[in-house]
């Protein structure tokens, strides 16, 4: 059996906009699992499934293109095995 692991961002997020982002993405099913990966800066972590990734990023470039989010990075999800 194959596991599949969702695709994973980090990204900083204005603080007084932190509950917005979050609401948007829970407001809608399915788009991504978000939470504060690093409260003093910000960062947030975001799980996305891999079929929902082309709507997450819609969302993302969005509230880049507000300024309310930056530093969107896609990286290996930190909680699948190395092995």
């Amino acid at each position: 059996m194959q596991e599949t692991f969702c695709i994973y961002y980090t990204a900083r997020i204005q603080k007084s906009y932190c509950w917005l982002v979050s609401s948007a993405l829970r407001g809608t099913e399915h788009i991504a699992f978000d939470r504060a990966y690093d409260v003093p800066e910000s960062i947030f972590e975001f799980f996305v499934p891999q079929a929902m990734e082309p709507v997450f990023l819609e969302v993302m470039a969005y509230f880049e293109n507000k300024k309310i989010v930056s530093e969107l990075i896609k990286s290996t999800n930190r909680l699948k095995p190395l092995s």
